[in-house]
């Protein structure tokens, strides 16, 4: 049998998609969206009512590049649904410094919301709010191409991007930002500001709050702004954060955030330099400065150092979250996370380590605004779960489970443990802790079976991550 999210991530999860086109009794699109996105166990509700007849059609109408998706094999592995229950999904919403947002999904400042348009069909979609691109005094020219990416298969593992701050006149997205808020009020529109001298933030600060905006995010953390003094020159230069944030503090009433660049060693510097300021929020992390060699995005056969985001830079931007979250003199200075969020259960670890709303950019820029939909339904379903009523409840639930690396449990240990059943016999296992781990992994290469050695096994697990299949698990922990 197919492992359905392997064969959910080979979907190309089209536009107006021909399976559920020719689908007269489900959405087989949506319910592969579904399990892409981390909903698996809820994917069967859009093609339970489906017939054999429907998912074969389906499947023959699939357009991907290289063999069908496997729809009705797929259709087969997933569980029913479970029973609603009585009562609505719990909602969501959540106070963000002062500010009711209808749940803590916010679009990053950037490239996926540039204009009216394209935040309209957003909050239209979901979304509870916007950081609008970055607005500046400065001409901004862009590159082409500006955009690489590192792919696993068809999706991104990572994104490097070279585009700088909004192209448009200073006082046309102040009027988009202004329109935004006449025309969604109960939405949440934030300007992302840069100047690059004290008179520049101070009134362009004025300008955002005189367009109505909710608050107002200074842009300390652009990593490949052409002109120096702005951006992450800024925001690896505690000094700076203080006077800039200081400045816009004290001639605007509406509520202030400055945004942090990862391109430093330590992140409290600046950020504690904000929060002398009186910032109300710090929102983390911007893009991190990375190379890439394709030359398929030189610029006139020239590269730079640009900016680097998506699923593979989550890591280090959880590590900056946590270390801003558990720096006790910063307590009451909220939290907005950025950096690799793809699914709610992305989502769910930045609240858990003290955000109370999260941005998204590159999974947009790679699927559009419709992820709204899963990160949403996996979330409420996680509450449901839980059977907790209050999104505020989990921020910050996971801080008191982090330790110094001295403090760690050193006196126990829980070994892997093979399932035979799913083990297919690869070897992968046994190349890896041979080449790589503490030789402690046998291999009959007449039955293809592996077996722990346990007086040489460590319990470090490099086994059990290699595993393709999840055949191996975990024991009981038990004193060395």
């Amino acid at each position: 049998m197919i492992h359905f999210q392997e064969e959910a991530a080979r979907c190309l999860l089209c536009a107006d998609a021909p399976c559920s086109r020719v689908c007269k009794n489900g959405d087989p699109a949506r319910a592969i969206r579904a399990i892409r996105f981390g909903n698996e166990a809820l994917a069967k509700q859009w093609v339970a009512e489906c017939t054999d007849e429907d998912l074969t059609q389906a499947e023959a109408a699939c357009i991907h590049y290289d063999r069908p998706i496997r729809i009705r094999e797929l259709v087969a592995t997933l569980a029913a649904p479970a029973p609603s229950g009585k009562g609505e999904s719990p909602s969501l919403a959540i106070d963000f410094i002062g500010i009711p947002c209808e749940n803590p999904f916010f679009l990053a400042s950037s490239a996926v919301c540039t204009n009216y348009e394209m935040v309209a069909r957003a909050f239209d979609a979901g979304w509870a709010g916007v950081f609008f691109k970055t607005v500046c005094m400065q001409d901004i020219h862009e590159v082409s191409p500006r955009f690489d990416a590192v792919k696993d298969s068809t999706s991104f593992v990572g994104f490097r991007n070279m585009e700088q701050l909004s192209e448009n006149p200073v006082e046309v997205d102040f009027d988009i930002m202004h329109r935004l808020k006449q025309d969604y009020p109960s939405k949440v529109v934030i300007a992302s500001i840069m100047g690059q001298t004290e008179e520049q933030w101070i009134e362009l600060a004025k300008m955002a709050e005189a367009a109505g905006v909710d608050a107002v995010e200074l842009n300390f953390s652009c990593p490949q702004m052409r002109l120096a003094g702005m951006g992450s020159d800024v925001g690896q230069n505690a000094e700076l954060v203080t006077f800039y944030t200081a400045y816009v503090k004290r001639s605007v009433k509406i509520p202030v955030i400055a945004k942090m660049t990862p391109n430093i060693t330590q992140i409290n510097q600046p950020a504690m330099g904000a929060y002398f300021a009186g910032t109300d929020a710090i929102s983390a992390i911007n893009t991190i400065k990375s190379v890439t060699m394709s030359p398929l995005s030189a610029v006139s056969d020239r590269q730079t150092v640009s900016g680097y985001s998506g699923r593979a830079v989550k890591p280090i931007a959880l590590r900056y979250i946590y270390e801003m979250a558990a720096n006790p003199l910063m307590k009451k200075v909220q939290l907005s996370g950025i950096g690799g969020i793809e699914t709610w259960r992305d989502a769910l670890e930045f609240i858990q380590l003290g955000c109370h709303n999260v941005q998204v950019c590159t999974a947009v820029m790679e699927y559009g605004y419709r992820i709204i939909d899963d990160l949403i339904l996996g979330l409420q379903n996680y509450l449901s779960e839980r059977g907790i009523d209050r999104l505020e409840s989990l921020v910050g639930e996971q801080l008191p489970n982090f330790v110094r690396p001295s403090d760690l449990d050193r006196g126990t240990v829980v070994f892997p443990k093979i399932d035979r059943e799913k083990c297919i016999g690869c070897g992968r296992c046994h190349t890896s802790c041979m080449d790589g781990g503490h030789q402690a992994m046998s291999f009959d290469l007449q039955t293809r079976q592996p077996r722990i050695i346990g007086t040489k096994c460590v319990g470090c697990h490099l086994c059990r991550l290699v595993c393709p299949t999840g055949a191996i698990g975990l024991a009981k922990r038990i004193k060395k």
